[in-house]
């Protein structure tokens, strides 16, 4: 394995575990939110999706999804429910974030950079969904 394909195999494990958390969530969210959830769910599958024709087209290995995944809080409602969706979102940031550093072609580098867009903007969204503030940060996917 590569830089690149070991960055590539964290954000497919990054995206189902997203994937995963959508679909616990959606017991949960209000009605009024369920479109948007199955929005944003779509576009995590496309990006996998994406990424695993990346790692394919690299000869690596294709992480298999889990069964489950470890929920980044316990939910039991609609705000908790939106809370870990928030989390979700910040963890895709911080994998495409290292796979833009890691990426050792400019179509990798485009996906990672798109990716950390749209998970970006979904943060943002959940971020206002809860009313925190700020909304948005300044470098999406810093661990520091």
């Amino acid at each position: 394995m590569t830089a690149t394909t070991d960055a590539l195999s964290i954000a497919v494990d990054t995206e189902n575990a997203a994937i995963f958390t959508y679909g616990v969530s959606t017991a949960f969210v209000s009605a009024a939110r369920r479109p948007t959830v199955a929005e944003y769910v779509a576009a995590h599958r496309v990006q996998r999706d994406a990424l695993v024709d990346a790692l394919n087209s690299a000869d690596a290995t294709v992480p298999e999804a889990a069964a489950g995944y470890t929920l980044p809080v316990e939910i039991d409602d609609s705000v908790t429910a939106v809370r870990a969706l928030l989390s979700a979102e910040v963890d895709c940031t911080v994998a495409y974030r290292a796979l833009i550093e890691q990426g050792d072609t400019p179509e990798i580098r485009r996906m990672a950079l798109d990716g950390l867009t749209a998970a970006s903007v979904r943060a943002a969204n959940w971020r206002v969904a809860l009313r925190d503030s700020p909304v948005t940060v300044a470098f999406p996917g810093s661990t520091g």
